[in-house]
């Protein structure tokens, strides 16, 4: 028999320059009629009652889509670490999942297989793809926010580097071509 899984709080991160897209918020573009932030909020929305997005522009748009929104402490976009650990300040659950905006092919079965490793192991959980980590697919306990804070304090910019110095992290194995975890990062993959 399964153990349910706990509520968790959602953080979608939104909060970056879309210079692959021309300088467009990457969140905000259309997909199949909707905003790519949409699709995401759509597949998560059932997990939490606390969706939180990280958006450093946009805001009165990206509302539609959050129960909270955060911007970065920090001014000219320093980045998704920086996004993670605002996110992580005002997340109401002890678990976090962790997304990115532009990943509109996600399903249940990941995040609940994601949530489902980092409970049992009581750890971090992150997607390995083909051998390498993407930390955009992740569930974090909130426990790692000193962690995390004390590496951004001590210069480290890279998310995926600041996750795994700073606790276990358990792996959630996919394929290399899994469609799930696509990032829609230039308008041609739109068509």
């Amino acid at each position: 028999m399964s153990t349910a899984l706990p509520l968790c709080s959602i953080l979608i991160l939104a909060g970056g320059r879309g210079q692959r897209m021309g300088g467009r918020d990457k969140g905000l573009v259309s997909w199949h009629g909707e905003p790519l932030v949409a699709h995401v909020q759509h597949v998560v929305r059932e997990f939490s009652d606390d969706v939180v997005i990280s958006c450093n522009r946009n805001q009165e748009r990206y509302a539609l889509y959050a129960d909270q929104l955060v911007s970065d402490a920090e001014v000219d976009f320093p980045g998704p670490l920086a996004g993670v650990i605002t996110g992580l300040k005002v997340a109401r659950h002890e678990w976090v999942v962790m997304l990115a905006c532009d990943a509109p092919l996600i399903d249940q079965a990941l995040i609940e297989g994601l949530l489902r490793l980092a409970v049992e192991h009581d750890s971090a959980a992150m997607v390995r793809q083909g051998g390498y980590w993407q930390p955009m697919f992740s569930v974090l306990p909130r426990r790692v926010l000193p962690m995390l804070e004390h590496a951004w304090a001590a210069g480290e910019r890279s998310l995926q580097k600041a996750l795994l110095g700073a606790v276990p992290v358990q792996a959630l194995e996919c394929a290399e071509n899994d469609q799930r975890l696509s990032n829609f990062n230039s308008p041609e993959l739109l068509l």
